[in-house]
């Protein structure tokens, strides 16, 4: 499903999960932290809306894997 198909996103949902689209093909573990210093968002803000899109199918399978210094999300596309 394409971001600009999915009308139950919030903005920074979108921006996220754009994000992490176009950056699984080279990697697979995220952290919010750096999600967030990429995008413009806190750690916080980045881990809250994750939590949102793993609940919700569009086509990324995201994981909690582990928090060292900042919570790492496994995502695969």
């Amino acid at each position: 499903m394409s971001t600009a198909m999915a009308p139950d996103l919030t903005t920074k949902q979108r921006k996220i999960l754009q994000y992490l689209k176009e950056n699984a093909g080279t990697k697979t573990y995220f952290k919010s932290r750096l999600i967030g210093q990429e995008l413009g968002m806190t750690a916080k803000e980045v881990g809250s809306n994750i939590t949102a899109l793993q609940e919700s199918a569009h086509d990324v399978e995201i994981e909690k894997w582990g928090y060292s210094s900042s919570t790492t999300w496994k995502v695969v596309v």
